[in-house]
């Protein structure tokens, strides 16, 4: 992409950055110019048109085909859905569990999606955990897991606690060699990782639009492989999961062969215009390029907190470290708070805080967070 915008062009579309620093991707993205203006057209079309629900239903439209282009996807192999949990239940649950009764996820997947693996277990599905080690998980942590028991293999783009970036297309492989349906929780790496569900070779994935996306809560999309059948039917559904919604028939169930009979009731619409926001800016940019600009910045921030005497919990390999720096700390709640009163936002998990960047990042990010960092310190 000949005319992508430069960090610093980029940048400038959200005007917060000029007096803050944004070290919160993995949490909530910078506000844009684009998402203020979206959010305020839907406010408009309410006040113009009062309940103007072919504008509406364009937009989440709109947002369906900017996700699926963005993931090498067509529009009908996404179903929105209002949450990535909500996407992992609903493919939790169109899975029998018999004869093949074996989920396989990892220590490092994000609570939510563990839960809904677990909430399985009353159904028949045994769920066993990949340990990490040493804040690692292999393809061969994975292989020592799948069997020919297995139905299902979670694993994220990139694990929200310390921003490990997983063997997405290794483990998908290993999970198809033995016969298991593959998952893929992207939340925490697409619109700064590049990513193609040919190539990674997944049977579904899912991610939402408040990170690196760049849009707000209420909505998430859901890709589903085509070809992949349900061996149990949607039990969570809804008029946006009918082949015709707008039947309006109450005695007639029914379900389109594409992704959208995941979809239940009606979707957050002011969600599908902070989508479409985010997606929008994300089409400037070439994703490759995106992820070698933020592979630079991670790789100096890890090295400056390291010469400081800072213990961190990311990993220190480039090619193993997606958009986060996780730095440990005893509480890093306070040192959130501590840094926030500096007007610099990051993201405190566990024991640790995560610093995560984005293309509107650029290094006097880096001198502002390790300079309060080192006053905290200093203070401590």
């Amino acid at each position: 992409m000949t005319d992508q915008p430069s960090p610093a062009a980029f940048r400038a579309r959200f005007p917060a950055l000029a007096d803050s620093v944004h070290l919160a991707s993995c949490s909530q993205g910078a506000l844009s110019d684009a998402l203020t203006a979206e959010l305020f057209e839907f406010q408009h079309t309410i006040r113009e048109y009062g309940a103007p629900w072919d504008k509406w239903m364009v937009k989440v439209a709109e947002a369906r085909e900017l996700f699926a282009q963005l993931i090498g996807a067509d529009a009908d192999d996404i179903a929105v859905v209002p949450s990535a949990s909500e996407g992992a239940y609903q493919v939790a649950s169109t899975q029998a569990w018999s004869p093949r009764a074996g989920i396989v996820t990892t220590d490092l997947e994000f609570p939510s999606l563990g839960h809904v693996w677990l909430a399985q277990q009353g159904r028949g599905a045994d769920v066993q955990f990949v340990a990490q080690h040493d804040g690692l998980v292999d393809t061969e942590d994975y292989a020592a897991l799948i069997t020919e028991q297995t139905q299902l293999v979670s694993v994220p783009l990139v694990s929200y606690a310390n921003g490990l970036r997983f063997p997405v297309r290794e483990v998908a492989a290993l999970a198809r060699e033995k016969g298991a349906r593959s998952f893929v929780d992207a939340y925490q790496g697409l619109g700064v990782e590049p990513v193609d569900v040919a190539e990674l070779g997944c049977d579904y994935l899912v991610s939402g639009s408040l990170k690196y996306l760049l849009g707000i809560s209420g909505i998430a999309f859901l890709y589903v492989r085509p070809g992949v059948r349900d061996e149990v039917s949607p039990p969570l559904t809804g008029w946006f999961g009918r082949t015709n919604p707008f039947e309006f028939d109450p005695r007639h169930l029914d379900y389109p062969e594409h992704a959208r009979r995941f979809e239940t009731g009606t979707p957050s619409i002011p969600s599908a215009y902070g989508a479409v926001a985010g997606l929008k800016l994300l089409h400037q940019l070439d994703a490759h390029r995106v992820r070698d600009h933020i592979g630079g910045l991670t790789g100096q921030l890890q090295q400056r907190l390291l010469d400081a005497g800072e213990r961190l919990r990311s990993p220190l390999d480039d090619a193993r470290r997606g958009p986060l720096v996780a730095l440990a700390d005893r509480d890093p709640d306070a040192l959130a708070a501590f840094l926030a009163g500096r007007r610099i936002v990051c993201s405190a998990r566990g024991d640790v805080l995560r610093m995560s960047l984005h293309y509107y990042n650029v290094e006097s990010d880096l001198d502002a967070v390790v300079a309060a960092i080192a006053e905290y310190r200093a203070s401590q």
